[in-house]
């Protein structure tokens, strides 16, 4: 939106004079008629016609656009627009034990954690995000970046089998910590997720909890798998594939909350795809980049206008004179 403003307005205040200067030459022009004959007048003043109206008219316009002018009018362009502050550095540390294929989420929870990881990283163009995946060991598998395609390409080839099975908590932790201990970012973030009880690793998890709550990293856990019993991979059949049944879910629910209590963050358990997604809106929610509006001002001067204007009413002035008022004017 366009404002029109003055750098000088103290000068308009000379316009106030221009009704005192018509007032000046009235009454000047009414003394010197008295003096002059009415024969001497010409016959467009003696019939109500006075030229020099017309001449006082044009420069009294001319004046004032001069004055508005040095005023010094100009237009303001106010755009805003949001510019984010810092990113949030987060590290997704996802469990990928063969019992992460279990069916209780849908088509399964490790399927059900790739999409919902997947939304979760395209919602928060302004991070940087990574990937670690864990089971029996830990691996990083993406380092906190923004290239947002390379994360979700490398979501999307998330499998089970690619090391050695179990649960390693510890580890896993202990792996993210390690890629955001370094980082200049305010807020470091990881979101821990498993979906069983830690038996694997060299890393007790809570030692890892400690080492991200004295480099300042909040860590999200989320126990993932339905209350009771899920339909669970045990073993592989004769041609590979693997066999399922009925297992209890055993998910050691009071360290995934120790561990978010040292690290100040929040335990979250998602029995189903859609308390998954939520856990992810919520967490996605408390952790979000601080945005500041700007406000841009583009200013461009507006004096050449009125400038133009006097000037052509000068030149009004003159051609009246020499042509249509002259004869009226040779007094």
């Amino acid at each position: 939106m366009f404002n029109i403003s003055f750098s000088n307005p103290e000068i308009l205040w000379l316009i106030a004079l221009l009704p005192l200067l018509w007032a000046w030459v009235y009454l000047r022009r009414r003394q010197l008629r008295s003096e002059v004959k009415l024969s001497h007048i010409p016959s467009a003043i003696r019939d109500g016609f006075n030229p020099m109206s017309m001449v006082y008219l044009t420069r009294t316009l001319a004046l004032a656009a001069i004055i508005l002018a040095l005023a010094g009018p100009r237009s303001s362009d106010i755009t805003t627009k949001t510019r984010g502050g810092e990113g949030i550095e987060i590290v997704l540390a996802i469990d990928i034990s063969t019992s992460m294929l279990a069916r209780d989420l849908k088509p399964d929870r490790l399927e059900a954690t790739k999409r919902l990881s997947a939304e979760f990283v395209q919602n928060r163009p302004q991070d940087k995000i990574g990937l670690v995946l864990y089971a029996g060991e830990a691996f990083t598998k993406t380092p906190p970046t923004t290239n947002q395609a390379l994360l979700l390409q490398n979501i999307s080839e998330i499998t089970y089998n690619i090391v050695e099975d179990g649960t390693a908590i510890g580890m896993g932790l202990a792996t993210a910590v390690n890629r955001l201990r370094n980082s200049q970012s305010e807020s470091k973030v990881v979101i821990l997720l498993s979906d069983g009880e830690n038996n694997r690793g060299i890393v007790d998890p809570l030692t890892a909890a400690e080492l991200a709550s004295q480099f300042g990293i909040r860590v999200y856990t989320i126990g993932v798998g339905s209350k009771g019993t899920a339909s669970t991979p045990y073993a592989y059949g004769a041609r590979g594939e693997l066999l399922f049944r009925n297992a209890p879910v055993n998910i050691d629910e009071k360290l995934l909350q120790t561990i978010a209590d040292i690290c100040e963050g929040k335990y979250f358990r998602a029995t189903d795809n859609t308390s998954l997604q939520q856990i992810y809106a919520q967490i996605d929610e408390m952790e979000r980049t601080k945005l500041e509006d700007v406000d841009y001002i583009h200013i461009e001067e507006r004096h050449l206008p009125f400038l133009w204007l006097a000037l052509g009413l000068l030149l009004l002035e003159f051609v009246l004179r020499k042509t249509w008022l002259k004869s009226a004017l040779d007094v």
